[in-house]
């Protein structure tokens, strides 16, 4: 799917290329690359810093790379997480300008998507948790912790729609952009791993884990769910608003 999805978005921006190839005496003026815009903005990637230069009078060439990280600590199923949500990655747009004024389309590629989730977990001694519907006991001798991250696809294809452009074509110098878009990276995966010794609830039948087979099955089993909860995310959504001036 990821293969088709790629293929349909080239096509599409070869069209777009197709249609911004200069041909009026307008474009024509236009000498490529005699302007540079920079911006920074914030969107759902994080904090954002990019550059643009004008290819034709209503096309620009934009890339920019984003980065933030969030701590959160939270209990679910008796397991407490203590974790942290990186986001790093580097993305490259075509924005065409159709009608002239600053709305614009803006096929692109998400380069390296480094955003990922990684958490460290402990339960604490004497105390239940549930995994893929099971109930333990977390061993008072040899207590549960363990890790678990959420990684993306590396890259993608993205496409945005938007108003405002790092290079008016008014000549200001300062412009306000914002933009919604979609990228497609397919679905997140999700590792969970722990270590430690549980017991049934009752507190018997203490067995370490990493030789116990349905104890293993069933953090396959969590991890599964955790896959099919945030399947959606391959469809990645972008809201994006910043500042940027040109020279």
């Amino acid at each position: 799917m990821s293969t088709r999805f790629s293929s349909i978005l080239f096509s599409a921006l070869l069209v777009v290329l197709m249609l911004a190839k200069p041909g009026s005496s307008q474009d024509q003026s236009v000498k490529p690359f005699s302007r540079l815009g920079i911006g920074a903005k914030v969107s759902t990637l994080g904090i954002g810093v990019e550059a643009a230069t004008l290819v034709t009078n209503r096309s620009n060439v934009r890339a920019g790379f984003n980065f933030f990280s969030y701590d959160r600590t939270f209990t679910t199923d008796g397991v407490s997480y203590k974790g942290r949500l990186h986001f790093r990655s580097v993305e490259g747009h075509y924005d065409w300008f159709p009608f002239g004024g600053s709305f614009h389309l803006s096929p692109g590629v998400l380069v390296y998507n480094g955003n990922r989730f990684t958490a460290n977990s402990s339960v604490p001694g004497g105390q239940t948790f549930t995994l893929d519907g099971t109930t333990y006991l977390s061993d008072p001798n040899d207590p549960i912790t363990g890790a678990g991250k959420v990684d993306f696809v590396k890259a993608g294809p993205m496409f945005t729609v938007g108003w405002g452009n790092l290079i008016p074509r008014n000549h200001r110098h300062f412009s306000v952009p914002f933009e919604l878009g979609v990228i497609y990276t397919g679905s997140p995966r999700t590792a969970l791993s722990f270590v430690g010794s549980a017991c049934d609830p009752g507190g018997l039948g203490c067995l370490d884990i990493s030789s116990n087979p349905p104890f293993q099955a069933n953090v396959r089993g969590e991890q599964k769910k955790l896959d099919n909860d945030i399947s959606a995310f391959r469809f990645y959504p972008i809201i994006s608003t910043g500042i940027a001036f040109n020279f």
